[in-house]
C-alpha cells in the first residue's frame, strides 16, 4: 500500500521523486522521505505527514544527486512517526531501502542481525532489510559472484531469507551506479527511459516520463545501472524480458481545474459508460439478426470458459465486492446461473466446498489488491490438484488495469476501460466494475438463451441511455447536494436502505460516506431494518433510502414510513416527478426513470456527491482520507 519511486539517470534524482512521490501519495500519507547517492555519500531526508513536510525539508537544497529512491508511507508496523518513516539504512549509513508490504519474520531476523552487532532505532520491519543486505555484503569477497555486481547478489542472498509480500528499492553509497530493486507479491514496475531509469510501485509516477515499461514478476529482482536493466529470479537466473507500452497519458492523472480528483472521476463517469459501451458492443446487431451473426457482445471469452458453466463465484474486497454483488443480482437475473460473492480476505481461509464447471471471476480496480490475488491463486491450485476435469479452473479478472498482476495470473481479463483513478474512495471504477457485469450477465444470456433477443436488444438500447442519464443527475443534482450537505456537519451516523439489485447500491453508499466523511454509515437491506437497525434511529439519524421503480419499490416506500414515524429525516433517491415519494421524504434526490435493472447506475451518483460534498463540507481531506490507501497490497 505505501509508495515506491526510484530514479538512476542524467537528471536531479530529488526533483523526479517528489514527483513521483506525488503521484503515489494515494497509496499512503502517514511520513514520507527519500534517499540519494552523491559523491560517495548517502543523503537521507524523511518527514511526518504529508508529502508536503518533505518537500518543505528539501525546500532550499541543492541535490544534484543523479541516483535514489523515495517513499510515501502507509503504517503497518511502527507509528506514523518520523523515526518510521522510510527509507531504512544499515548501522554505518551506506544502504538505504524502500519497502512497500509486510516482512514476516522480520523478529527472528533483527534478533540474528542484533546479535552479529546491527543497531536497529525504528519499529518497522523494512529496517532489517539494509542491515540484512549489509551482513551478506560485507561476507561477499570483492570479486563481483556470477556476472553479478556484490550490490544485487547480496539483495538476492537478503531475499532468500525475507518472508512475506515485499517490494524493494534498494541503494548504496559504495554502489553509486546502480538501483537494485525486488518483488515478491507486491507490485513494482520499471520505467525505460532515453538514459535513464525507473520505477515505482505504480505507473502513475512513471508516465510523466516514459509509457515503455516492465512489470516485474513475483520472485525477481533487477539491476538498474546506466548501461541498462538486468533481471533475475531469486535463484539467480537471469530473465530474458520486454517492456511493453502503456496506453495513457500524464493528462489522465491531473484534476484538470476540479477541487478534487474524487470529484473529477465523479465527472468522468459518463465518458467512461460510453467508452465500455463501444469497446464491447456491436451497435449494428440487432434481435433480427441470424444465429451465425456476430453476437452483440464481444468480452473475448472463449467458448469453452462458458460452456457446460453451472455456477459463477465471485471474489472481491471494498467497493468492488459491492460491484459484485450487483453483478451476481444481474448474472442470476438474466442468465440463470447461481453466483456466490465472497470477501477475497475470508475466502483465502475459509473457501467454499469446490463445485464442478464453477467460473471464478476476481474483482479488482488496481489489478493488485493483495487478498484478491491470493484467493485467485489458491482457488486455481486447489482446482489444477483436481484429476477430473470437471473441476478444471475457470478464471476471469475485472480490473481496470490490464497491465497488472491479475492479467499474469488469469488467463482472460474483462478490461473495464476507467482509466486511473487517482482518489481514494472509489466512483468511476466502481462504475466501471458494474458495467462489466452487465455485460457479462448478458453475454452469458446470449449464449445460453436464457433471454429472447429482443429482450437483449432492450436492454442494450437502455444501456446506451446512460451516459446522458448519469450527465443529467450531474447537471440537476449537484448545486442541491453541495447545499444540502450544510445541514449534515454535526451528523455523527447514517442509515442506508435499499432492496434487490440496490441493496449493493446502499451499501457503496455508506461506504463512501463512511471513507472520506469519517461519518459511521451502514447499508442494510430495507426489509431488514425491523429487524434490529430500527433501534438506531431518532431525530439524529438521517436515513437514506433507494427508491427505484420496480418490484420493490412500494415496499422501499413502506420501510421508509417505518424510519419516518421514529423521527428519522428520510432523503430518498427517486425517480424524477414521483409524486408518492414526494409525500414521504423530507429531502429527494431525483434520478432519471429507467427499469429497475438498470437503477443501479443512475442511484448511485447522487450518493458519492452527497458523500464527497459532506466530507469536502467539514474540510477533510476527500482525496487522501484518513488510515486509507487507494491499493490494498498487504493482508
Amino acid at each position: 500500500m505505501c509508495g515506491i519511486v526510484g530514479y538512476i539517470g542524467t537528471q536531479a534524482a530529488a526533483d523526479i521523486l517528489i514527483e513521483g512521490l506525488r503521484k503515489l501519495e494515494y497509496r499512503g500519507y502517514d511520513s514520507a522521505g527519500i534517499a540519494t547517492v552523491e559523491e560517495g555519500e548517502l543523503h537521507c531526508v524523511r518527514a511526518k505527514g504529508k508529502l508536503q513536510n518533505l518537500q518543505d525539508k528539501l525546500d532550499g537544497q541543492d541535490n544534484q544527486a543523479r541516483l535514489g529512491i523515495g517513499h510515501t508511507r502507509w503504517a503497518t508496523h511502527g507509528k506514523p512517526e518520523e523515526y518510521n518513516a522510510h527509507p531504512h539504512r544499515d548501522t554505518h549509513g551506506r544502504i538505504a531501502v524502500v519497502q512497500n508490504g509486510i516482512i514476516e519474520n522480520y523478529r527472528e531476523l533483527r534478533d540474528r542481525l542484533k546479535a552479529e552487532g546491527h543497531q536497529f532505532v525504528s519499529d518497522t520491519d523494512t529496517e532489517v532489510v539494509p542491515h540484512l543486505v549489509a551482513s551478506y555484503l560485507a561476507k561477499l569477497t570483492a570479486e563481483e559472484p556470477q556476472g553479478r555486481s556484490r550490490l544485487l547478489e547480496a539483495v538476492r542472498l537478503s531475499c532468500l531469507d525475507l518472508h512475506g509480500a515485499f517490494a524493494l528499492g534498494i541503494i548504496s553509497a559504495d554502489f553509486p551506479d546502480e538501483l537494485v530493486v525486488v518483488r515478491q507479491q507486491a507490485p513494482l514496475v520499471i520505467g525505460f527511459g532515453q538514459g535513464e531509469f525507473f520505477c515505482a510501485s505504480d505507473t502513475p509516477a512513471i508516465v510523466p516520463h516514459t509509457r515503455a515499461v516492465l512489470p516485474m514478476e513475483n520472485g525477481e529482482l533487477a539491476s538498474l545501472t546506466p548501461l541498462g536493466v538486468e533481471v533475475y529470479s531469486f535463484e539467480g537466473t537471469r530473465q530474458r524480458k520486454h517492456p511493453i507500452t502503456l496506453n495513457w497519458n500524464p493528462i489522465m492523472v491531473e484534476k484538470q481545474g476540479f477541487k478534487h480528483f474524487m470529484l473529477k472521476e465523479i465527472y468522468e463517469q459518463p465518458g467512461v459508460v460510453r467508452t465500455c459501451l463501444e469497446t464491447y458492443i456491436d451497435n449494428s446487431w440487432t434481435a433480427a439478426a441470424p444465429a451465425t451473426a456476430t453476437p452483440p457482445i464481444s468480452l473475448g471469452l472463449p467458448d469453452e470458459l462458458i460452456d457446460g458453466l453451472e455456477h459463477l463465484q465471485i471474489v472481491a474486497c471494498g467497493t468492488s465486492w459491492h460491484a459484485a454483488l450487483v453483478g451476481k443480482y444481474l448474472i442470476e437475473a438474466l442468465a440463470g446461473l447461481p453466483v456466490m460473492v465472497q470477501y477475497a480476505s475470508e475466502f483465502r481461509y475459509s473457501p467454499t466446498p469446490l463445485i464442478p464447471n464453477t467460473l471464478t471471476i476476481g474483482v479488482t480496480q488496481s489489478g493488485e489488491t493483495a487478498d484478491t490475488l491470493a484467493a485467485l491463486e489458491m482457488e486455481q491450485g486447489r482446482r489444477l490438484a483436481q484429476a477430473d476435469p470437471r473441476f478444471a479452473p475457470r478464471m476471469v479478472g475485472i480490473t481496470n488495469r490490464p497491465e497488472s498482476s491479475l492479467a499474469r495470473l488469469v488467463p482472460h481479463i474483462i478490461d473495464t476501460h476507467a482509466g486511473i483513478e487517482i482518489g481514494v474512495a472509489a466512483t468511476k471504477t466502481f462504475t466501471a466494475q458494474v458495467m462489466a457485469f452487465y455485460l457479462l450477465a448478458l453475454d452469458l444470456a446470449y449464449r445460453r438463451q436464457t433471454q429472447t433477443p429482443e429482450r437483449i436488444e432492450d436492454i442494450l438500447t437502455q444501456l446506451h441511455q446512460l451516459p446522458a442519464y448519469i450527465e443529467q443527475v450531474l447537471e440537476s443534482q449537484e448545486r442541491y447536494i453541495e447545499d444540502l450537505a450544510h445541514e449534515f456537519g454535526d451528523t455523527q451516523d447514517f442509515i442506508y436502505l435499499g432492496r434487490g439489485v440496490n441493496f449493493p447500491i446502499a451499501l457503496e453508499g455508506a461506504l463512501k460516506l463512511k471513507e472520506i466523511s469519517y461519518i459511521h454509515a451502514e447499508g442494510y437491506p430495507a426489509g431488514e431494518m425491523k429487524h434490529g437497525p430500527i433501534a438506531l434511529l431518532d431525530a439524529k439519524v438521517p436515513v437514506v433510502a433507494i427508491a427505484m421503480p420496480g418490484s420493490v419499490y412500494d415496499k422501499v416506500l413502506s420501510n421508509a414510513q417505518e424510519a419516518k414515524a421514529r423521527d428519522a429525516q428520510l432523503i430518498g433517491v427517486v425517480p424524477m416527478n414521483d409524486t408518492d415519494a414526494e409525500d414521504t421524504f423530507d429531502r429527494l434526490l431525483p434520478v432519471p426513470v429507467v427499469e429497475e435493472l438498470l437503477s443501479p447506475i443512475v442511484a448511485v451518483i447522487p450518493l458519492q456527491l452527497l458523500a464527497y460534498h459532506i466530507a469536502a463540507r467539514r474540510g477533510l481531506d476527500v482525496d487522501q482520507p484518513r488510515n486509507l490507501a487507494k491499493s490494498v497490497t498487504v493482508e
